[in-house]
């Protein structure tokens, strides 16, 4: 890939955003914009029409259920938390809540709201329908979370209602009808970061009732959905006008409290094959697309396009399952390890810029560690590995996705096929099971299962370590069948640190230890991108993959 030329426009994004959010701590914002509701008719109504290519159709559009890039790229337009996040500096910013304060030593959170701000569906946003919402999340049933994978409040919380012992999340009171409270069980330095979340977005409390949000009795292309998940009502500026089997439509909210910006309808056009999200950018049928790989990259530069990058704030790993017997093996695992070849994957399937990666939280993260322990490529030592562990060649399922694109996994069989190939190499005996991503790919290696490895990757949604190493390596799971006390105490332990050299170290410490077991091994911090038209002015690209279309400037 070329790494300059006149013909093309490269942006890259995010950095500022990495620097100082990563040193951003909890507490009270600047002044806020407003505190109550924007007219919904000053300045001009919406017209345009913006078409954006995808990679892969959303797998449900309930936020607290779904934690896949195309559903949260949706409902980030529909639904909106009680905090937004800063572009450039990664900061906590107002959005539903104007203004909040700190108690408690850090376990007591007061929030301001927004006042005249209604839900799509033309009931009241107020305190009592935060609490409606922290309260479901709180409550989710085991049965509905053993069938919803990309649940994240326990990342965060830790626990449920039916564990309220673990749980950092203790209570919300309605303190009035536009004073909200949280109360934690123990000091959460990254809380408000971890409120911008897609997953702690605030949905009318009528809408989740009506629609049953909880009970999973709609099929949608093979994913089990609720009726709310077919038809969110959020408070955002664009609200759910269609959605079929190949693309997703959004119409203006015209009594959006805020900046409604340019676009009245924005059409999301599923294409799973990189080349035809290219060729329907050079043909005009979509204004841009996300997810541009390495074969693309060239031809974007060559016909002029823009092409924006994102900082990365992702990290790309091969999993491995110790629930598999052979897999517990420290050997085997560092045998894993040692016969993947990391620099020859990024230079083949990443873009320029894509940095090896020893440990799983990003390198301008507080908490990154410089000196983490990494084996390094050796195929004879791997091979001697497996020799020493006893492994007498059993066989290991080897989980991948099929038809989608990732931010931090853009050719997924290509990659599968390289590592499968560097394994078999060093003498394990490797099957594949490759699995449709529309068909239940998260759920199938999320959840116990007969995956011994698999593909998978996790995008980071703030500026924070903890967003990193919890939700993966926080507690036992069944992706990684992982099971560290001392780590996962140490865990729980940073995330009442106050921000400070304190909590920097054990973080480093906690890296450490996650990288000298290998319960996954991880590849790469990609570089994404997006390649837009000419027609584009400006786009919100975000590394948080925060990107709201109000923010989208168009040609006239």
């Amino acid at each position: 890939m070329p790494s300059s030329t006149s013909r093309r426009t490269v942006l890259l994004t995010g950095a500022a955003f990495l620097a100082l959010g990563a040193t951003s701590c909890t507490g009270s914002p600047g002044p806020s914009p407003s505190s109550g509701a924007a007219d919904p008719s000053a300045g001009p109504r919406p017209t345009a029409t913006f078409n954006f290519g995808t990679a892969a159709q959303p797998l449900g559009l309930d936020p607290a259920l779904s934690n896949d890039v195309e559903s949260q790229r949706i409902t980030r337009q529909i639904m909106e938390g009680l905090v937004g996040v800063d572009q450039t500096t990664g900061q906590p910013t107002p959005l539903l809540a104007t203004e909040w304060s700190e108690s408690d030593e850090g376990r007591s959170y007061t929030f301001k709201l927004r006042t005249d701000v209604t839900f799509q569906d033309g009931t009241p946003f107020n305190a009592e329908a935060v609490c409606t919402n922290f309260n479901r999340w709180f409550g989710l049933p085991s049965a509905l979370r053993d069938q919803a994978p990309g649940i994240s409040f326990k990342g965060v919380f830790k626990a449920h209602a039916d564990d309220p012992g673990l749980s950092i999340f203790k209570s919300c009171t309605a303190v009035s009808a536009h004073t909200v409270r949280i109360d934690l069980t123990q000091r959460f330095t990254a809380f408000l970061q971890a409120l911008t979340l897609p997953a702690f977005a605030i949905a009318s409390p009528a809408a989740l009732a009506k629609d049953t949000a909880d009970v999973l009795d709609q099929d949608r292309g093979g994913q089990r959905l609720s009726r709310f998940a077919t038809r969110p009502v959020g408070t955002g500026p664009f609200r759910l006008a269609a959605w079929d089997e190949a693309s997703v439509t959004l119409a203006t909210n015209d009594a959006y409290w805020g900046d409604r910006g340019q676009i009245a309808t924005i059409n999301f056009k599923a294409y799973t094959h990189p080349q035809s999200r290219l060729q329907a950018l050079l043909d005009g049928t979509i204004d841009g697309y996300d997810a541009v790989t390495v074969g693309n990259f060239d031809q974007l530069v060559k016909r002029g396009k823009q092409i924006v990058q994102r900082d990365p704030f992702s990290v790309m790993y091969v999993g491995i399952n110790q629930e598999i017997p052979v897999l517990r093996k420290l050997k085997v695992r560092q045998a894993i390890e040692m016969a993947i070849d990391k620099e020859t994957l990024i230079r083949r399937f990443f873009i320029d810029n894509t940095g090896k990666a020893t440990q799983f939280v990003p390198p301008k993260i507080s908490g990154f560690n410089n000196d983490a322990p990494e084996l390094g490529h050796n195929l004879a030592k791997a091979k001697q590995y497996l020799q020493d562990a006893g492994y007498a060649g059993e066989p290991l399922k080897f989980y991948y996705p099929l038809n989608v694109t990732r931010p931090y996994l853009p050719t997924p069989e290509k990659v599968y096929a390289e590592i499968s190939r560097q394994l078999t190499a060093a003498g394990l005996n490797i099957r594949p099971v490759p699995v449709e991503w529309s068909e239940g790919y998260l759920q199938d290696v999320q959840s116990a299962g007969d995956h011994a490895l698999h593909l998978l990757g996790w995008n980071g949604s703030y500026s924070d370590a903890d967003n990193f190493v919890g939700p993966l390596f926080g507690e036992k799971n069944g992706e990684f069948g992982y099971q560290d006390p001392q780590v996962f105490a140490k865990i729980n332990r940073a995330r009442g640190l106050p921000q400070g050299d304190e909590r920097d170290e054990l973080y480093h410490t906690i890296n450490e230890q996650i990288a000298a077991t290998v319960p996954a091994v991880p590849i790469a911090f990609p570089i994404s991108a997006l390649a837009l038209s000419d027609r584009v002015i400006s786009y919100p690209a975000s590394p948080v993959l925060h990107e709201v279309f109000t923010k989208v400037q168009l040609k006239p």
